[in-house]
């Protein structure tokens, strides 16, 4: 699937993956390739990238919202670091 990590100032990310770890405000949760669409509410904490089965990069991130449609996953948060 297709990420884009984006703030208002710049975009963080952007590149085919396996998957996305996100912080919602109900708790963590996971989006993988062909995932269902949907719209999130994401609360400040870890973003963690899955690139393939075995490697992954992750953020800190500050609260924003979560978009996925036709296997593209959108993040729009205020703001995110490299960990």
């Amino acid at each position: 699937m297709t990420l884009e990590i984006l703030t208002p100032e710049q975009k963080i990310f952007s590149g085919d993956v396996y998957g996305v770890q996100l912080p919602g405000i109900a708790g963590l949760f996971e989006v993988l390739d062909r995932h269902a669409p949907m719209v999130s509410a994401l609360k400040e904490g870890n973003l963690k990238i899955l690139k393939d089965k075995n490697a992954t990069s992750s953020y800190s991130i500050k609260s924003g919202f979560v978009e996925v449609l036709n296997n593209k996953t959108t993040v729009l948060v205020e703001g995110a670091e490299e960990n």
